[in-house]
């Protein structure tokens, strides 16, 4: 059977461009496995990457409607404010006279399929969680023309109603997958997931609900994540990035398979990044890491707040992330962090320890670090726990497509206005530092000392504000205070540079 497996094109949020909350790192990477396993099966599949070759939506509907699939299966992300443009994207292809199967899979998908089901008549189904086994067998009974409903791990419509069949068990022996499909040349750093899942069941995190009952955490064994990184290797690459959602993986065992996963790739002289939980790292393991190549390293830590870290479920302590990162420093690694600044229930002795910790921790000396740091603020999203709570607490108000994401409301109003306007400051300097004609451009910047004039600022900015609520019973104006905000970072933006004073 002729299938299209589709990774759509995104639209940039000009809110939220430089947020990366939307979906958990390793979905760059669904569309290559689905594709590779219809593939594996016998099914004449095509591999439409329209948001590496850089086509926009009509583009990739003259695309799929030129290929005719029997089925066309979309690793469908939520790009924020922009995702009803996807369903668009969909209408305009039955109005054409596209009559093939629809299928969604992915985390937004997974986790919002109700929703979905209900507004978006052009989706035929939705793969509930890992998508590989789901889609291998839909295709399979759609191409006999058999009944696909009671396939394990599906979500449909049935008389009017939106009904599952019954769920898929995650796969267990990751091995069993066939290596992700890569066309053409092998440029850059390329992205490899060495696991699934994650052990933990944070508040904020979408994994959990994605799995569902099934299994979590699951390594691949050392030797297969040789095997592919041996073959990339053999076409050219020489740096990856590990998107695994904690590669470590839990306890002893989890360090022992990564020492030996070292040990086996250090011969292939790459470079490679990660991401991990703090508590997952000790000198040894890290010292067996550096000598394989590790360059970067991501330490999921979210919080300085003893209070936070128990309200987030993080089940990883402070003092354990010191750790972590004195760790990384002594092997010559300068960690990367994972932090949310603000969360909904946050007091502003909360603000005071996380911005204690940052500082402790020499985490606020660099500006493209610094701006992203201050700002953060817990992004909600459907299926996670918080979600949930929220709602149930009355405080949850739906803003984006599909209830997907939307608004809380702060305990503390100092708290909310705080990451109002520290978020505007932040966002206006992440704006400017993208714009690679501008002085403060973030790959050129970095050594400057208009660049640590602007990160001294922002720090200075977040302290002052903390004092300021501290001291009054009243808070300021609001538009006073993003004025005057407004004015002092063009000042120091006039510094850098002709025409580098663009309004926050």
């Amino acid at each position: 059977m002729k299938v299209v497996v589709l990774e759509h094109p995104r639209i940039r949020s000009e809110k939220r461009f430089n947020d990366i909350a939307n979906t958990p790192l390793w979905s760059c990477l669904m569309g290559c496995y689905a594709a590779s396993a219809l593939r594996q099966e016998g099914h004449e599949t095509y591999f439409l990457e329209a948001i590496t070759r850089g086509w926009d939506l009509a583009r990739t509907e003259r695309e799929v409607l030129g290929h005719a699939p029997s089925m066309l299966a979309i690793n469908a992300v939520y790009f924020w404010e922009h995702t009803p443009r996807l369903f668009g994207f969909l209408s305009r292809l039955r109005s054409a006279g596209f009559v093939g199967h629809v299928n969604l899979f992915g985390f937004f998908p997974t986790l919002a399929y109700r929703a979905i089901l209900t507004e978006a008549p052009e989706v035929d189904s939705i793969v509930i969680g890992e998508c590989e086994n789901t889609l291998v067998e839909l295709a399979g009974r759609l191409s006999k023309g058999q009944n696909w409903r009671d396939v394990p791990g599906l979500a449909y419509r049935a008389s009017g109603n939106i009904r599952t069949s019954t769920p898929r068990i995650p796969e267990v022996n990751l091995d069993r997958f066939p290596f992700p499909l890569r066309q053409g040349e092998i440029e850059g750093t390329v992205s490899i997931l060495a696991s699934r899942g994650c052990y933990n069941h944070c508040s904020f995190c979408p994994i959990p609900a994605f799995y569902g009952k099934g299994p979590l955490w699951r390594g691949r064994s050392a030797e297969n994540v040789l095997d592919e990184l041996t073959q990339l290797v053999d076409r050219g690459a020489r740096d990856f990035y590990f998107v695994d959602p904690n590669l470590v993986g839990p306890g002893k065992k989890g360090r022992d398979r990564i020492r030996h996963l070292a040990r086996l790739i250090q011969p292939l002289g790459i470079t490679f990044g990660m991401e991990t939980r703090p508590n997952d790292l000790d000198k040894d393991l890290l010292e067996c890491l550096v000598s394989a190549g590790l360059r970067s390293l991501l330490l999921g830590i979210e919080s300085g707040s003893r209070s936070v870290l128990g309200r987030l479920h993080k089940s990883a302590s402070r003092d354990a992330s010191e750790r972590a990162i004195a760790l990384c420093r002594s092997v010559g690694i300068e960690p990367e962090v994972g932090f949310i600044m603000f969360v909904p229930d946050s007091t502003i002795e909360d603000l005071e320890h996380n911005l204690e910790f940052l500082k402790r921790n020499r985490l606020l000396d660099r500006l493209d670090r610094t701006a992203n740091l201050l700002c953060h603020s817990q992004t909600v999203l459907m299926g996670t726990s918080d979600y949930l709570r929220f709602s149930e607490q009355g405080r949850f108000t739906a803003t984006g497509p599909f209830g997907f994401e939307g608004q809380v409301s702060f305990l503390d109003d100092r708290v909310r206005l705080i990451s109002e306007q520290v978020g505007n400051a932040c966002l206006s300097v992440l704006r400017e530092m993208s714009r690679i004609d501008s002085p403060m451009y973030w790959r050129t910047c970095r050594d400057s000392s208009e660049s640590a004039a602007v990160n001294d600022y922002l720090v200075h900015l977040f302290d002052r504000l903390l004092k300021q609520v501290r001291s009054t019973s009243s808070l300021p104006p609001v538009d006073v205070l993003k004025r005057d905000i407004e004015r002092e970072l063009l000042e120091r933006f006039a510094h850098t540079g002709p025409g580098s004073a663009s309004a926050p």
